[in-house]
């Protein structure tokens, strides 16, 4: 019971982030992709460095953290926000809300090329399961009524998205355990977050100026706007600020769970806000891909006497 507000905020960061799926899909059917990513991480950036001066948790890097916060942000903002933002532009956010689920296999792939932890059988299994999962997705959606070569081409650069955080999550994990160069502690979970934004935002903007100068400016519709404040806001900051809390209070495993919460969210978001179909094929592929997740993130009693 001591607890009940933070097992309560992190079902409500499960919502956000299942809803912010819709919301992409609105906003990327209504602004050019690297606008729209722009816009978005300079409302988060300002919220988070607010909130990073007001809650007297205020840092500034030196010039080796950095040099690894770009490398951060290049991945977290620039690659993820463009597979993220041109992959909602075909494919329906309840399928793209279970792609993404894709991510801890694809972390767990990454951990063991270079973080050097073992291949182990749960994540065979897992990874098998989790493909077909997405084989049942691509094959069975639901939502026909969008062309299926323009489902399969949404569905693979969500895929994309998936692996650019899973790169995002491996330098963040390396970073929150090796101090840098003149300093004294590794950076924490949110000065990461923070710090990796401002970065990205940096990498972002020369990347929105080209798309500007080539396709044009074009301002966000009411709900576009509503669809990028929303992602900014509540996706991005107070999601993140409370997911944080959420792995401090109680431990980062237990708060993980939250996070196969999101695909029913995402799905329902996009039946609630956009018509999306619904169908058995969803809840098979849910199961296949978070049980393949969940599966591979554990180990079998064996694998745990051999590493």
């Amino acid at each position: 019971m001591s607890n009940l507000a933070t097992h309560l905020k992190l079902f409500t960061v499960a919502v956000i982030w299942g809803f912010g799926w819709p919301a992409g899909r609105v906003v990327a059917n209504d602004v050019l992709p690297f606008t729209a990513a722009w816009i978005r991480y300079i409302i988060a950036t300002f919220c988070f460095l607010a909130y990073l001066k007001f809650s007297r948790q205020w840092m500034f890097p030196n010039k080796s953290e950095w040099k690894i916060l770009f490398l951060i942000g290049f991945f977290s903002t620039c690659v993820y926000q463009a597979f993220f933002m041109f992959g909602m532009q075909y494919t329906a956010a309840g399928d793209a809300s279970l792609m993404i689920t894709f991510n801890p296999i694809f972390t767990a792939i990454l951990a063991v090329i270079f973080l050097k932890e073992s291949m182990h059988r749960n994540l065979i299994t897992g990874l098998l399961m989790g493909i077909t999962g997405v084989g049942i997705l691509f094959y069975y959606s639901p939502n026909v009524d969008i062309d299926f070569v323009d489902r399969a081409i949404g569905d693979l650069l969500i895929a994309g998205a998936a692996l650019a955080w899973a790169c995002n999550t491996i330098l963040m994990k390396k970073t929150m355990t090796e101090p840098k160069q003149n300093s004294t502690k590794p950076l924490n979970p949110l000065e990461l977050t923070v710090w990796s934004s401002v970065a990205g935002l940096i990498l972002l903007t020369p990347i929105m100026a080209v798309e500007t100068v080539t396709q044009g400016f074009i301002w966000p519709s009411p709900d576009g706007w509503i669809g990028i404040v929303f992602l900014a806001i509540f996706s991005t900051v107070v999601a993140y600020v409370w997911f944080a809390d959420g792995i401090i209070k109680i431990g980062a495993s237990m708060s993980a769970l939250y996070v196969y919460l999101v695909p029913p969210f995402g799905i329902l978001g996009g039946y609630l806000l956009l018509d999306e179909k619904l169908g058995l094929s969803l809840a098979f592929a849910f199961v296949l891909i978070t049980g393949g997740v969940f599966i591979a993130q554990s180990k079998s009693k064996n694998d745990k006497q051999a590493s």
